[in-house]
């Protein structure tokens, strides 16, 4: 089965994933991008082999049966509700945002469309989903990221926080995937997708240091059920485009991708 996909994003999620496609994915055909500088995206698009329009964000899902949102979440609803109105796979990166628009996920049931949340930086999703079938009694995320890649969140500059000041970690914030959501969008999708996949955001514990001892963004996740207890630690490289977005994630989204159309699929 082949499908058609569209990409909302050009930057350090959406363009790595434009180029995978174009390069060639069994099953696969990149059919349009959207992103908020035209002028721009067409210059970013230029070596493609094979080229695609640039088309507005509420477009995308007219001309393609498969959406991927990687965009600032101001622009999420713009991309996410024509893909789950017309039935399509939505792929989204701004996984944050979805925690207050779970009416998504029911109008989804009604459209056949589908929500597909790629696994991003976080290692061991599968654990979690599997452990989740059976009982789980707590799961915790501690976070430390170099204080860059912590700039422009609601929280740092709702509380006044000095990153450039910052000499030594320093934990900035601690609450559930609910808080952190709202606190850091562009910084706890990881966060978000663990509660999903586990007790929910609100049992769902989370801490965030700004770690200038740290050049990766890290994530010690602990997990403990009645099937089992686990640990994971993630060093994600940041990527030079945008320091709060790891290398990994493009890579997942692309691996998600490729697991659509997969005569073999690993995991669960």
């Amino acid at each position: 089965m082949a499908y058609t996909v569209a990409v909302a994003g050009l930057g350090a999620i959406g363009l790595p994933v434009v180029r995978a496609l174009d390069a060639g994915i069994d099953g696969l055909r990149l059919v349009a991008v959207s992103a908020r500088d035209r002028e721009k995206a067409a210059a970013k698009l230029a070596g493609l082999k094979t080229p695609v329009p640039v088309v507005a964000l509420a477009e995308l899902a007219e001309v393609a049966e498969v959406v991927v949102e990687s965009i600032p979440a101001a622009g999420f609803a713009e991309v996410a509700e024509p893909a789950i109105e017309r039935g399509r796979i939505f792929m989204p990166l701004s996984v944050g945002v979805l925690l207050s628009r779970m009416d998504l996920v029911e109008r989804a049931r009604q459209t056949g469309a589908r929500i597909l949340v790629p696994t991003g930086a976080l290692l061991g999703l599968d654990a979690v989903r599997a452990a989740a079938e059976g009982t789980l009694h707590s799961v915790t995320m501690v976070t430390r990221k170099p204080p860059a890649g912590l700039k422009g969140a609601p929280h740092v500059e709702a509380e006044g926080i000095d990153l450039d000041a910052i000499v030594e970690p320093v934990c900035i914030f601690r609450g559930d995937a609910y808080a952190a959501a709202k606190g850091f969008p562009a910084n706890l999708n990881v966060g978000v997708a663990l509660s999903l996949a586990g007790i929910g955001p609100e049992r769902t514990e989370i801490e965030i240091w700004a770690d200038p001892t740290v050049s990766r963004n890290t994530h010690r996740i602990k997990v403990d059920g009645d099937a089992a207890r686990f640990e994971l630690v993630i060093e994600g490289i940041p990527s030079e485009e945008n320091p709060a977005t790891g290398k990994l994630t493009p890579l997942s989204v692309i691996a998600a991708l490729r697991g659509l159309t997969s005569p073999l699929r690993i995991g669960t």
